[in-house]
């Protein structure tokens, strides 16, 4: 059996992503240009150099493998059209072959770039499936858990202090602080916080594509243990509901069948992803931001009216979500460009959102910014961002905090970033908090 299990695994490491690897060693060696954001470790490092040869190709450009863009206007055109979908679902005339390893890869785990996802999912699944959480995140629901948010960035300075001088800004104070928040909106133990964060690293990892065959089976078995223990979650939902959205949402699938077991643990597991994934990338590149602009935080620490626009300046510098794919379903022209049924377009949103047509001098960080409003860090049209209000609070409320407690707080050590290539944030950001300014 279990060897079965592992056969089944390879083939669908094989299909995702063991064939788009050969493919990128391939493209790779041709000099493609499509190749270096998923291949060379520069590139990915720092993409912006990368976006800027993009654009000066043009505003919609074939790389190679597909076609991409880093033009603000065509982003915003392909995100709200109804004329490209995400194509989660695999197409019915796909070749033979392909669909025969499909069966003998078996069932694909449910995480957030699998159907029934709502990543993954297109009009009238996703519809349908958006209208039961929106009002997780309406502006009242998250209104009210500023409070115990700021409640929670206290906690944890207080930790941080305790420990001494020097701490670290993700694993001491970004991932704990959204990963709380959202647990009590689950309804789940406090107790799961850490547990959360190590399978939300490995379900994240399956947003990338051309894993390693070790990230793979990471992640999947990551994603398959968050989803046992949804399942066992419900069941205590189901003997004793709260007033939390998975009471609801459960509630929902007993009562009427508008969900199926499957689409119930993958929208729970998204919310999940969703409540704290952006923010703590959100939080750290804003802490790692203000730590290389010291005047700017000295501006917020003077001037807290700036903070509302400092976090969209945040989100449109370091996107925490830097990239996501549209298939066109018909012939078309995007920018005057002809596109074909089936053409895979990639919008890159951390591009787009330095782009010197809607952002003057865009390499500049600025948290006076008119325009930084206009960024795409939450995507757009129907699969615009459900935590972003959450995430917007949540990052306000703990760097200003941070900034509050700590005004002269610097580097203690290089910073460590996150391996993912979609998802761009810190693993590691040591600082020395300085003790004048740690309060007793």
């Amino acid at each position: 059996m279990a060897g079965s299990r592992g056969v089944r695994r390879a083939v669908r490491w094989g299909l995702r992503h063991g064939l788009l690897r050969r493919m990128l060693r391939r493209q790779q060696r041709a000099g493609e240009l499509g190749s270096k954001l998923m291949t060379d470790p520069v590139v990915i490092a720092d993409p912006y150099p990368f976006y800027d040869e993009l654009r000066s190709r043009g505003r919609l450009v074939d790389t190679g493998l597909l076609h991409a863009t880093v033009d603000h206007e065509l982003t915003t055109t392909v995100l709200r059209s109804p004329d490209f979908v995400v194509g989660g679902r695999m197409p019915e005339n796909l070749p033979g072959a392909i669909r025969l390893a499909l069966r003998i890869g078996g069932s694909w785990a449910l995480g957030p770039a699998q159907p029934p996802s709502m990543l993954a999912s297109d009009p009238p699944d996703h519809t349908r499936y958006r209208k039961l959480v929106t009002r997780a995140f309406s502006a009242r629901k998250v209104a009210a858990l500023r409070t115990r948010a700021e409640q929670i960035a206290d906690e944890l300075l207080d930790a941080m202090a305790q420990k001494g001088s020097r701490a670290d800004l993700v694993t001491d104070y970004a991932a704990l602080l959204p990963a709380m928040v959202i647990a009590e909106m689950l309804g789940a133990p406090p107790a799961m916080r850490d547990q959360f964060l190590a399978w939300g690293e490995g379900a994240a990892l399956s947003l990338d594509a051309g894993l390693s065959w070790s990230d793979f089976r990471r992640s999947e078995r990551d994603i398959d243990a968050l989803h046992a223990w949804m399942l066992g979650h419900f069941e205590r939902i189901r003997r004793d509901p709260g007033e939390d959205i998975l009471s609801a949402l459960v509630t929902a699938h007993d009562d009427d069948g508008r969900l199926t077991e499957d689409e119930l643990s993958s929208i729970a597991m998204l919310l999940l992803a969703a409540g704290f994934e952006t923010t703590v990338n959100l939080i750290g590149s804003g802490a790692a931001l203000l730590l290389e602009h010291p005047e700017q935080r000295a501006l917020l620490h003077a001037s807290p009216e700036h903070w509302g626009t400092a976090i969209d300046e945040m989100l449109r510098y370091e996107s925490p979500v830097q990239r996501t794919g549209r298939v066109a379903v018909k012939d078309l022209e995007l920018g005057g460009i002809p596109v074909k049924r089936g053409t895979f377009v990639i919008t890159h949103l951390g591009g787009a959102n330095r782009d010197p047509a809607v952002f003057p001098e865009p390499h500049r960080f600025d948290i006076t910014r008119a325009e930084a409003h206009k960024h795409v860090a939450f995507s757009s049209g129907i699969h615009f961002c459900l935590g972003a209000s959450l995430a917007r609070m949540e990052g306000e409320v703990a760097l200003r905090a941070l900034v509050e407690r700590f005004p002269d707080m610097s580097p203690a050590g290089d910073p460590v970033r996150r391996r993912t290539k979609l998802l761009r944030g810190y693993e590691h950001l040591p600082v020395a908090l300085h003790p004048a300014t740690v309060r007793a």
